[in-house]
């Protein structure tokens, strides 16, 4: 569970991922088959850099685009190499920053989970491991669904801290017996 879910966390969709699956041509060659004759491509995005949140949401405002963000789109996807580095115009963004320190807290979690692991709590430490599976989803969706699994992550995380090795009467008598 840790090797799956810790993977889930650093392969990130960013944008310069969402940009890769748009412009590497399976996108394309799908929106082809589905479509005949004349048709255009327009895309519903809201770019953390260019969007307005909504006054009562909270949330960035999605906007429409042509089919010119193919063009971005490439681009973007060519300078993947960017990522994380200074030139990453995105990674100062709330998404980003929080997706870093999921990382950090998980890492921070596993390591303290295998220092108390025992037989009693094992089912806790893969209900923990499996968090980030309830981490879905883009933007507000993704804000909405950390905010839950943090929630969800605590309450196991206190079940687990407080959970005691319990021994059967049974147990006892073979102790015993033997």
């Amino acid at each position: 569970a840790v090797a799956r879910y810790y993977f889930k966390l650093l392969a990130v969709k960013d944008e310069f991922e969402v940009a890769r699956l748009h412009s590497n041509g399976d996108f394309e060659k799908r929106i082809a088959g589905q479509f005949e004759g004349d048709y255009k491509l327009n895309f519903h995005l809201a770019p953390p850099l260019f969007s307005k949140k909504d006054p009562i949401t909270g949330e960035l405002k999605k906007r429409q685009f042509g089919p010119w963000m193919m063009k971005a789109f490439r681009f973007l996807a060519g300078r993947k190499g960017l990522r994380g580095g200074v030139l990453d115009i995105f990674k100062n963004t709330d998404e980003r920053r929080m997706e870093q320190q999921l990382k950090v807290d998980y890492r921070r979690l596993i390591e303290e989970v295998v220092a108390k692991l025992a037989p009693h709590n094992h089912s806790l430490a893969v209900q923990l491991a499996q968090i980030p599976e309830d981490i879905r989803g883009y933007g507000h969706v993704k804000e909405r669904h950390f905010k839950a699994a943090k929630l969800k992550e605590a309450n196991i995380k206190a079940e687990f801290d407080s959970s005691k090795v319990v021994i059967s009467i049974a147990t006892q008598a073979l102790t015993k017996a033997a």
